[in-house]
């Protein structure tokens, strides 16, 4: 059979499954066990099996549940109760002040978490009726949510970098770095739009009338020690290179049961439920990471790559062109698909391209992940929409929902376009770092 017709055979097939429903991870280890079967007969399972068994056992994985255990822990922690409560007393008297605040925690909470969903259920369940209550309008409640909760994704520690990390063979530890600044200039934005938003029209999100003392105020400061000593401890140690990313991630989590602890929030039950979560999560991503490990070998093995390699960079255009159409298949990808499975998937083919013209892999990181926090948000799939319509009333619909998040994802474009202009953003940070074993 000609390579060009397995080709698009292959990605029929792909498309048409996924469309039907059948699990992703399935479907492509499926795929790459037929195509290897075509093209080395029965010997190449070995390849299939080799690699699956490769990819499960990358060391640098071993922080995904670690992580993904930190978040849990962290969502039973009480954490969020105390700095929601500084943010009321200290930035309440300022319009807009309140959602200004649950973006600023969500910041945090994605910088101790590692995942959107943390931040995204814990303010939904505590600023959204706190801020309608207020008198805030529905669509800025709703965007700053799930917008800030979606940080969590960009602002290290991030699951989908360590992902990254393993398929492009780049630092977990840069990355992370490497996401700091990007996501702050990104929580910045969201911030500076809220604030212009309030200030031309107050109804939008009306000052609070309740009045606190300087004391008042002084002594609920105490909320944020722990949430600063955990990111600390778990970006601290990286930057400085005392830890590496898998074993900042045994020390978050265990910094978060000791919050649980702290907060009176420990029990059985609590760790059960927590270990559980963790448990289903990870394997579900550690599936989709060894169906689209599977899937990529065939690819390779079957000469799609190669081919692919040499027809984009012998294109007679401007490379910057190449990663804009690399940004849009991101993008298209990303409001159908799970950010570990685009990476996984679109990864091995797209890195060696971007090597190939002089680009930066560790920048390209920063660009997709961005780009994968975008598809948290766009419509049909995104998941921080399904999330927040768990959380909120029957009243909302996904219609609203949809169109509270648009001027959020506007806001996500340019942090990607300004983050491809300038790739210092992304790269000044990482190259200062002390870097440890990996």
């Amino acid at each position: 059979m000609e390579l060009w017709m397995l080709f698009a055979i292959t990605v029929v097939g792909l498309a048409a499954l996924l469309i039907l429903g059948f699990p992703i991870a399935l479907t492509m280890a499926g795929l790459a066990i037929l195509g290897t079967l075509h093209v080395w007969g029965p010997l190449g399972l070995y390849s299939v099996a080799t690699t699956a068994f490769g990819n499960a056992t990358n060391f640098v994985y071993i922080a995904v549940p670690l992580f993904l255990l930190m978040a849990s822990f962290l969502q039973s922690s009480g954490l969020a109760d105390d700095m929601y409560e500084i943010i009321y007393r200290w930035s309440g008297r300022v319009r807009g002040g309140l959602a200004v605040g649950t973006i600023i925690i969500c910041a945090v909470f994605a910088a101790m978490a590692g995942i959107s969903s943390v931040a995204t259920v814990t303010m939904g369940m505590i600023a959204l009726p706190s801020m309608m209550k207020r008198g805030y309008n529905q669509s800025m409640v709703l965007g700053c949510i799930m917008a800030g909760g979606a940080l969590g994704i960009l602002i290290p520690p991030s699951i989908i970098m360590i992902v990254y990390g393993g398929v492009a063979e780049v630092s977990v530890g840069k990355l992370f770095m490497g996401g700091i600044v990007p996501g702050l200039l990104l929580a910045a934005l969201y911030i500076l739009y809220v604030l212009i938003r309030c200030w031309i029209n107050p109804a939008m999100g009306p000052a609070v009338d309740t009045r606190f003392t300087f004391m008042e105020k002084l002594v609920i400061l105490k909320g944020v020690i722990l949430p600063v000593l955990l990111v600390i401890l778990v970006l601290g140690t990286i930057y400085a290179g005392i830890c590496t990313p898998t074993e900042s991630a045994a020390v978050g989590a265990f910094g978060a049961l000791i919050c649980m602890i702290i907060h009176r929030k420990f029990t059985w039950g609590t760790i059960r439920n927590s270990i559980l979560e963790t448990v289903k999560t990870n394997a579900m991503i550690m599936w989709i990471i060894i169906g689209a490990a599977c899937f990529s070998n065939f690819v390779a093995v079957a000469g799609f790559q190669d081919k692919i390699n040499e027809y984009l960079v012998n294109l007679d255009i401007w490379r910057w062109w190449i990663i804009v159409l690399m940004q849009v298949i991101f993008f298209i990808m990303g409001m159908f698909l799970n950010p570990a499975a685009i990476v996984t998937l679109l990864g091995p083919l797209f890195v060696p391209i971007i090597i190939s013209l002089g680009f930066d892999p560790l920048w390209f990181g920063i660009l997709f992940v961005i780009n994968m926090e975008m598809g948290y948000l766009t419509p049909p799939f995104g998941f921080n929409l399904f999330i927040m319509k768990g959380v909120v009333p029957d009243s909302i619909t996904m219609n609203d929902i949809y169109r509270s998040i648009v001027p959020f994802i506007g806001i996500q474009i340019v942090a990607l376009i300004l983050v491809m202009i300038f790739p210092e953003i992304a790269t000044w940070l990482p190259g200062l770092m002390i870097e440890g074993n990996g």
